[in-house]
């Protein structure tokens, strides 16, 4: 009798106890939710309140309530959007996707090749080159210079030209990236190519470039949303109504239809749709690019 009661007396002592949260683990909760509020409140509200304007007719959009339309008019306001100006949203589409996929080829190609450079051959330049890499993202671009430089090249007012200057203001950016990402590549694998009997274009091209995967993803979806987003410099450099891009065309549609905001959020709306579906699909590349060379870069 005693052998059974000190046996159950020992199952008793190991039925384990419910484990209580830690105050740490329930600030955590606290801060998560509290950030997923936050990030609702910054990004989907707005989204929601364009979404709204445009779906709404010329009256109701007037007087910007964050309400339902009595009755949606969304797809009548994307065709009269469509027809403005004889087709110049599209045209403004293909200027767009020209600047964006040209400068983004040439930040590519030449920050990686640049921070290949910096990481793997140091030299008594690396210094005075970095400096001037953190110049690129610290100091202004000039304007009026710039303008006089392209018109002497005869690139100003050309597609051309604007890709240049896409492709210059954003590479500074792009080779911090490739610099601290080249930084986790052995150089084991460049003594093997070499020992191989691989030259310098065949080793970059052929065996450190395929391993810049993560990063190039990372530069070029950043890099396509900052050149389509972008005002302020086709508006400098790239003056006309036949080189106007997406972003120009709010500021031509609000001039000429002021009174019409339910096409000027239309516009917005079929802007904004872009870049939108590259953050929803690509949003972990983004993250893993930006943070791979953190440790060693």
């Amino acid at each position: 009798m005693t052998a059974i009661t000190t046996g159950r007396r020992a199952g008793a002592a190991k039925t384990p106890t419910p484990r209580r949260r830690s105050p740490h683990t329930a600030r955590k909760w606290v801060i998560g939710i509290v950030a997923i509020v936050v990030s609702f409140v910054v990004f989907l509200v707005p989204f929601v309140f364009v979404l709204l304007q445009a779906a709404k007719s010329p009256a109701e959009a007037n007087q910007l309530g964050f309400s339902l339309p009595t009755q949606w008019q969304l797809w009548q306001n994307l065709v009269a959007v469509m027809q403005t100006g004889d087709g110049g949203i599209l045209r403004s589409f293909l200027n767009s996707a020209v600047l964006t996929v040209g400068s983004v080829i040439i930040m590519v190609v030449f920050s990686a090749m640049v921070g290949y450079v910096l990481q793997r051959r140091p030299s008594r330049w690396n210094g005075l080159i970095n400096f001037f890499v953190l110049a690129g993202l610290i100091v202004p671009p000039a304007i009026v210079p710039t303008i006089w430089v392209l018109q002497g090249l005869n690139l100003f007012k050309t597609m051309g030209g604007m890709i240049l200057i896409e492709a210059t203001f954003g590479l500074s950016f792009c080779i911090l990236l490739f610099r601290a990402f080249v930084a986790t590549i052995p150089k084991e694998l460049d003594e093997a190519a070499v020992l191989d009997g691989a030259g310098p274009i065949r080793l970059f091209f052929g065996v450190v470039l395929p391993l810049l995967k993560p990063v190039i993803i990372t530069v070029v979806l950043v890099q396509s949303v900052t050149v389509f987003n972008d005002f302020t410099n086709p508006l400098y450099f790239l003056p006309g109504s036949e080189n106007a891009t997406v972003q120009q065309t709010l500021y031509t549609f609000q001039s000429q239809s002021v009174s019409q905001l339910n096409l000027l959020f239309t516009d917005v709306l079929l802007i904004t749709i872009p870049p939108l579906i590259l953050y929803i699909f690509f949003n972990r590349q983004i993250v893993a690019g930006m943070t791979s060379g953190a440790v060693k870069g």
